[in-house]
């Protein structure tokens, strides 16, 4: 299980390799995903809060990503943060995710991506439930929910 700790030394040290790396060109993405997929995952964009289709779902299944469908998080940890945007405690595994310092807007946070393609997902924060005291808020765009796939 992953700990803020973790997290911290990802930040500064490095991220465990992906199983897979997909890359394509801006234009390549561009054609794939819709306006508002391509602003949050390629250009770090942010939904409101509260508008994400998969803000209060909660059917069992995968979330994986919405640009190259590697698993991200699982049904069984998704929790209702009151903040807005999913949120889960964990990733399906310790290398789905790639973790970066972000600085923008005057804070200081941890980005979290899909380590397959470098999508930007959203943020992780130690404000979460235990055991972990981890909180991946998570934007909807950046995800879609496989229902079928269970752990």
């Amino acid at each position: 299980m992953l700990t803020w700790k973790d997290i911290i030394n990802f930040t500064v040290n490095g991220n465990p390799s992906p199983d897979r790396r997909v890359e394509k060109s801006e234009s390549e993405w561009k054609a794939l995903l819709t306006d508002e997929q391509y602003r949050i995952t390629r250009l770090k964009g942010t939904e409101r809060a509260h508008t994400g289709e998969h803000c209060t779902t909660y059917v069992e299944g995968k979330y994986n990503c919405v640009c190259c469908q590697s698993p991200l998080f699982d049904s069984t940890i998704k929790f209702s943060s009151g903040t807005g945007w999913p949120s889960f405690t964990q990733p399906i595994t310790t290398n789905a995710i790639k973790y970066e310092k972000d600085t923008a807007y005057g804070m200081v946070r941890v980005e979290v991506m899909c380590s397959t393609c470098d999508a930007h997902l959203g943020h992780v924060f130690p404000d979460g439930p235990e055991p972990s005291g981890l909180r991946y808020c998570v934007n909807s765009e950046s995800m879609i929910l496989d229902p079928k796939s269970t752990s």
